[in-house]
């Protein structure tokens, strides 16, 4: 009876709201936005790669063409009935009328069911050849302060290329980046749910848009906390922490801060005498005159060869390696002399990218040897997601096979970006039988004529090389495509190229990027803080790409120097940079912080002793200790390779490995030398600590240590081991606060 019911209020109306004008519902401007909506084109329901239950649909609707064929002609048109539209299983399984694992989506009262029945009575028409583009899609509002417990309607808006504009909130996908802070309906209705901001993210066919909401703290705080900025940064970020009402910490102590400058931009520890240099220097701009020794140091440049070295994935080959050790310690050497000569980030990468020849005499030939590999065809390599992930920092990958889940992606867009490396070739040869060249096939007098672009695998249709922004360069037939793209890329008005090497920069620096993860740059993954994303972004552009003056201004601001130790209305912030937030040292330089420290130096094997961990130009050293510790492999462009987790086998190696009792009783130490030359015990309390912390022991912590050391019967060598132990398994030294 239920059903019966249903049917004659479809056949005649009843219940459902009629549509605006007698066109058939679009297929592409409603049903495949309306199936994305409910969620039936998701990887969790029809849209995996082999579908569900014998039925599937393109991820999120990429293959509309596709998926109108799986709906109307595939196992003889089934889940369709034009003439009975409420027989049809696209109506009767997700108003729950039929047996549907995904349960009850929508009632037969529903503008959904109006619109699919309307649709199907129509003769279920598919894509329309001569349908208008959509050319924007907005929400609104776009930013909104609420209170805590406020709610706020959002609305979705397309833009078409007929100048139509609709209200398409109904057949919008809406999610929150932080269900926690505010939540959204699928309707689009938000709610405050605690403190900070946040962006909710739209979705409307391949087009995305974000609306961000603001929940400041309940606190009032003086003006003058935010009133002394260094710089633009600051003046950025106190804005931001003033509209949340988050109170910023002090400035760091001079103890503090050398350790923690020495340790983010050179990757050592200062020395005592350095730290106590430091400490007693008293003019009134010493840090930044510091701040400028340190960036024009050798350590520097170890340092940072190191972190532009993880970034171009400089390893040899998984199989079949043509390179070898050689190649690449050849492209760390040059590596190295870029950032000895602070070479323009642009001109550094142009060349990596646009590299030809012979490898050995052009090292940057490595980059396409470790990311194309042994592919003939570079559409199939992973050298075109690492290339935007690396260098523009966006995650394209997905795309290659289907439309990015999350931003505005398309599978065309992989492939056209894919173009720019299409002619590219790799005669790959084992060193021993001769060399290795990387040529431009366009080069070839008898190729000349064939155009640069790739066959998009899905639709055959060959696609010419186009950046991202989808602009259209003119490519010449004996023209290397590849300078066009680097063209493109470091073009001053392109955010995406100065964007990611700022964000991988501030986020060395600070601790938190801007963007998260750091290499996830994308409009549904905006900056925690817009004004200062487009402060950096315009002085690294204005300053020609400048590298080290970059981080000159960010050592120099309020926001770097902070101290670590938070506020009660702080203590828990993550993203605003209220404070200096304490993290692990990375692997390579706790190890050598810990050699330093000891006076013992790591031995790698094929390196002679002494040779520092950061100074390493390859991946292949088999330590335990840096592999645990997180280092990277350079398999992937992803930063995620690099891990700067406190995991459980860490402080088993610290506390429980041979490793760093063994430089502790090396009879060749630092220890071992003064339990021999300073008799006094405060005077040993005292170096042990400048060595490590950098500072002096606090008056409680030398009145307990001599209090312990007065009160047991343990020798003083033993006693003195077991203090330095400790003070190398503390938070305070393996970690930069």
């Amino acid at each position: 009876m239920g059903r019966a019911l249903a049917i004659l209020c479809t056949l005649i109306g009843i219940g459902t709201p009629a549509r605006v004008n007698a066109d058939p519902p679009s297929y592409l401007h409603e049903i495949v936005p309306l199936l994305t909506r409910q969620g039936c084109n998701q990887g969790a329901c029809h849209g995996k790669g082999a579908g569900q239950n014998g039925f599937r649909l393109s991820l999120r609707g990429y293959a509309p063409a596709d998926d109108h064929r799986y709906l109307t002609r595939e196992y003889a048109g089934r889940r369709l009935d034009p003439s009975h539209p409420e027989n049809s299983i696209l109506l009767t399984k997700p108003t729950g009328q039929a047996p549907h694992e995904g349960g009850v989506l929508f009632s037969v009262n529903s503008r959904e069911y109006h619109t699919l029945a309307a649709w199907l009575r129509a003769g279920a028409p598919g894509p329309e050849k001569d349908a208008p583009q959509i050319t924007r899609f907005e929400l609104r509002p776009e930013q909104q302060q609420l209170k805590l417990g406020q709610q706020a309607q959002l609305q979705a808006f397309a833009h078409f290329s007929d100048g139509n504009v609709k209200d398409v909130t109904w057949l919008t996908k809406f999610e929150s980046n932080d269900p926690g802070l505010v939540s959204v309906t699928p309707n689009g209705q938000v709610t405050a749910n605690r403190e900070g901001e946040t962006a909710i993210r739209a979705a409307y066919l391949t087009e995305v848009a974000i609306a961000t909401f603001t929940i400041p703290y309940e606190t009032t705080i003086a003006d003058s906390k935010y009133s002394h900025p260094n710089n633009p940064i600051d003046t950025a970020v106190y804005a931001k922490l003033k509209a949340l009402r988050i109170e910023p910490s002090g400035i760091s102590s001079d103890q503090e801060f050398i350790r923690r400058v020495f340790l983010d931009t050179i990757g050592t520890l200062p020395t005592a005498e350095e730290a106590q240099a430091f400490a007693d220097d008293r003019r009134p701009n010493k840090r930044a005159i510091w701040i400028d020794t340190l960036l024009d140091r050798p350590e520097f440049v170890d340092y940072w060869t190191l972190i532009l070295a993880d970034l171009f994935q400089n390893r040899k080959e998984r199989d079949h390696d043509v390179r070898g050790v050689k190649g690449v310690r050849s492209f760390h050497v040059w590596l190295r002399q870029q950032v000895a000569q602070n070479r323009p980030w642009d001109q550094l990468v142009g060349d990596v990218l646009t590299a030809t020849g012979d490898v050995t005499k052009q090292p940057g030939v490595g980059y396409y040897l470790v990311t194309i590999g042994e592919y003939r065809e570079a559409e199939k390599s992973e050298v075109v997601a690492s290339v935007a992930q690396a260098f523009l920092g966006t995650r394209i990958g997905c795309a290659q096979c289907h439309n990015h889940p999350l931003e505005r992606y398309t599978q065309d867009d992989y492939y056209h970006f894919a173009g720019f490396f299409s002619p590219v070739k790799l005669d790959r040869r084992d060193p021993k039988e001769g060399i290795t060249y990387l040529r431009i096939s366009a080069q070839d007098p008898q190729q000349n004529a064939r155009p640069a672009g790739v066959i998009q695998p899905r639709t055959g249709q060959f696609l010419h090389p186009q950046p991202l922004d989808r602009s259209t360069p003119r490519i010449s037939p004996n023209e290397d495509p590849r300078v066009k793209l680097v063209e493109w890329m470091t073009d001053s008005k392109n955010t995406m190229f100065s964007g990611a090497m700022v964000n991988r920069i501030w986020k060395h620096y600070l601790g938190v990027g801007l963007v998260e993860p750091v290499d996830d740059l994308r409009a549904t993954n905006p900056p925690s803080n817009r004004e200062l994303w487009d402060v950096l972004n315009r002085s690294f552009v204005n300053h020609k790409f400048n590298l080290k003056q970059l981080m000159r201004e960010i050592l120099n601001s309020q926001t770097y120097q902070l101290t670590s130790a938070t506020r009660p209305g702080n203590a828990q912030e993550t993203r605003y940079y209220s404070h200096y937030y304490a993290r692990r040292l990375p692997a390579e330089v706790l190890l050598d912080a810990i050699s330093a420290s000891t006076g013992v130096p790591e031995s790698f094997d094929g390196y002679p002793v002494g040779m520092r961990a950061v100074q390493l130009p390859d991946t292949v050293p088999n330590s335990y200790f840096l592999n645990t510790f997180g280092k990277s492999n350079r398999v992937t462009a992803c930063a995620c390779e690099r891990s700067g987790e406190v995991t459980m086998p860490q402080l088993l190696h610290l506390q429980a490995g041979d490793n760093l009792a063994a430089k502790i009783r090396a009879a060749d130490g630092k220890l071992a030398n003064w339990l021999k030359t300073i008799p006094n015990d405060d005077d040993l309390i005292h170096a042990l600590y400048w060595a490590t912390l950098s500072r002096s022991a606090t008056a409680e912590e030398r009145s307990q240590l001599l209090r312990l050391r007065a009160s047991g019967n343990v020798p003083r060598d033993e006693y003195f081991r077991d203090l330095f132990w400790a003070i190398l398994n503390s938070k305070a030294f393996s970690f930069n606060h």
